[in-house]
Parts: C-alpha cells; structure tokens; sequence
C-alpha cells in the first residue's frame, strides 16, 4: 500500500515544465516497466537524506529503475531544478566541467575524513536547507537531522523540510541505489571509469567500455551518480573525488557560474542536460555548487512545488550539509 500511495503523489506531481508528448509516454512507459521486470528483490529508497528531484520527464526516474515520491508542506509537490541567475563574471565564464569537478575531487581526495564505522552504528548527519518563496520573497530555514543504520539492518530516522518519519531497515534479499549500508559502498570502485561501468552494469547492462553507451544510458548514470553525491553524505575514502570525477566524464554536463549558496557565496555550479527528456524539461540532480577558487563543494540549489493551478506555490531551496559524525544508537548526537 505504501508504494501505491507514493506512485499517487508521483502522478500528481506538476513541474511547470511541457507535457510529454505521446511517443516520450510512450517510451517512459516501456522503460518503467523493463525496469521494475529487471529489479526484481530491489526496493528504492523510502525517503532521501537529501533533496531528490522528480520531474514531468518521467524517464530520468525510470532509467535507474527507481521511483521516489517527496512529500512537501502541503503533502503534495516536487522538486525541479533552478533557473540559474544571469552573471557578467569573466573568471567564471571561462571555467570547463572537467576543471571544475577534477578541483572537486582534488579537494575531497585532501579533506575527507577516514571512516570505518562498524555495522551496528548509526551514520548521522545534519543539514541545513533555506527555502524562499519565489512570489512573496518570505524565507524559511530547516535543519533535518537523520540518523542511517550502517548495515541497512536496523530502523533509522529520516527528516525532510523539518518532517521526520522512522525508516525501515532493508529485508533480506533487498537493495536500493544508491546504496545505503556501508559494505555495498566499500566494494563500489574508486576508478571514475569503472564506476561508471559498475553501475551501468548494476542496472542490467553488459558493457565493459565507455564508447559502447548511449543517450539512455549515459541519463541513467547521471542519474545515479547525482543520487549517489546527493543522498550519501557519508563515503567510503576515494568513493566521493571518484562520483566527482566521473560526473564530470557523463556527456551533457555543463558549468553554469554564478550560483548562490545557502550562506550567500557566489559560486559555480554543475548541471545536466539530460537528451533524453523533452525539451525545456529539468532533469535530476539539481544544481551542485563549489567554491570557484577551491572548488570545495559548497551545496545544493533546487526548485520545490507545492499545489497545482493558481495555488501553486514555487520555492527556491539551497541545502548543505552542516556536520556528520558515526554514533550508536539512533536518535543519539555527537
């Protein structure tokens, strides 16, 4: 009952983007379809760590093979990608996609903190979204505080724009991608190019080359990526520069500079322009937005809907991560 319910909320999302024409329904429906015969004993996530985006281009949800409904204030919404802002700033406009997420990489490789949690602890995380109505201009902060059992083996607490719900632990024989329990993240390469393969594999392919994969695929690897670096805050060493990296190897990827965080620094952003979707639709994954000197990673910035019609109402929502910290029991702060 609970997934028909959340294929309900998927129904009635609205994104404000073009409607599908009958040929992508079409497709859409064939991909839905292939993917659930293809995943079978595999679950998706039941609520995200981190903003998740869904769109009326209903192909970049279905290419991982995972659906997921988020609820909003009002029950009912999604998330679409931000328009970004015009900017003059010359040393930004210059900048490529690969100089941009190799610096990210560099400077993951150099700060991230090695973790060997043990199965029976609790990954904890805190994070801080600032949402402002596009219309009224009236700003409202968060901090979700969620709580992920190491192994998948115990319930765990999730947050989402202030709302909290206890999350089930995986049954046996289930998975989900991305993946929550640390041994399936510790055994995901740390080679850009053969995580690309992995999961390009992951999803039913037989491909041992890049040159071998298509629109379709290169959109689920986007797909899943985005998923990764967004609703797995914690990783293994070497996992994180390696998403980066291989981001920035997914064709369509672009740099958009002049992108504000949540604490008003001007910064510059990767996205994706996703050919399989209608044009003018957004695509998963929101805007990731880095330092444009250092290019530490800096937050997210997504467009969330709640309401349909003339009650519709559009929010701009910037995230980061404030802090993380391994813990033993649930509900248990550093």
């Amino acid at each position: 009952m609970h997934d028909i319910d959340e294929l309900r909320e998927l129904r009635d999302f609205d994104t404000g983007t073009p409607p599908l024409d009958d040929e992508t329904r079409r497709r859409a429906r064939a991909r839905l379809l292939a993917a659930m015969n293809g995943t079978a004993g595999r679950v998706r996530p039941r609520r995200p760590v981190l903003r998740i985006a869904l769109t009326a281009g209903l192909a970049a949800a279905v290419a991982a093979g995972v659906l997921v409904a988020v609820r909003d204030d009002d029950g009912t919404g999604t998330h679409r990608t931000a328009k970004p802002p015009a900017t003059s700033a010359p040393a930004m406009r210059n900048v490529s996609v690969q100089t941009v997420l190799k610096g990210a990489a560099a400077y993951a490789r150099e700060h991230e903190r090695t973790v060997r949690p043990r199965d029976d602890q609790f990954i904890y995380t805190k994070e801080i979204i600032k949402e402002t109505n596009q219309k009224t201009g009236a700003t409202r902060s968060y901090s979700d505080e969620n709580w992920r059992s190491v192994d998948g083996s115990e319930r765990g607490w999730t947050m989402e724009i202030g709302k909290g719900w206890w999350s089930p632990p995986l049954k046996k024989g289930e998975s989900v991608w991305p993946p929550q329990d640390w041994g399936t993240l510790r055994k995901l390469p740390t080679d850009p190019e053969q995580l690309i393969l992995s999961i390009a594999n992951e999803f039913g392919g037989r491909t041992t080359s890049l040159d071998g994969l298509g629109d379709e695929e290169w959109s689920q690897i986007h797909f899943s990526l985005a998923g990764l670096l967004k609703l797995v805050p914690v990783m293994p060493e070497g996992l994180r520069p390696a998403a980066y990296e291989a981001l920035g190897m997914v064709p369509g990827v672009k740099v958009v500079p002049g992108q504000k965080d949540a604490k008003g620094r001007t910064g510059v952003a990767i996205t994706y322009d996703d050919p399989t979707l209608p044009k003018g639709s957004a695509g998963f994954g929101g805007y990731f937005i880095f330092d444009p000197v250092t290019y530490e990673f800096l937050g997210f910035r997504d467009v969330r809907t709640s309401g349909d019609g003339a009650a519709m109402k559009t929010y701009t929502q910037l995230s980061y991560l404030d802090s993380w910290a391994v813990v033993d029991k649930v509900k248990q702060r550093p």
